[in-house]
């Protein structure tokens, strides 16, 4: 699966890997991204997300309802 956050959107960054002697070859920015279960208690279920750090931070702020509301508004099915 590709490595992406299911409600920042946050996806990976390419760049530039450069050596002792400044030889350039390509590389990856992998976003931070982890698994995570929460409890929903609208569905009465477990829901599985796959966040980045950042945007487990925003689940605790705003809480796992509003955050799946943000997602599935992004279209994302949960």
């Amino acid at each position: 699966m590709s490595a992406h956050c299911m409600l920042t959107g946050t996806r990976p960054g390419f760049g530039n890997r450069i050596s002792h002697s400044h030889r350039r070859t390509s590389r990856r920015f992998d976003p931070n991204i982890q698994t995570r279960r929460y409890w929903l208690p609208s569905e009465n279920r477990h829901v599985r997300l796959r966040l980045s750090t950042k945007a487990i931070r925003t689940v605790d702020a705003i809480g796992v309802e509003a955050a799946v509301a943000r997602i599935r508004a992004r279209g994302v099915k949960v």
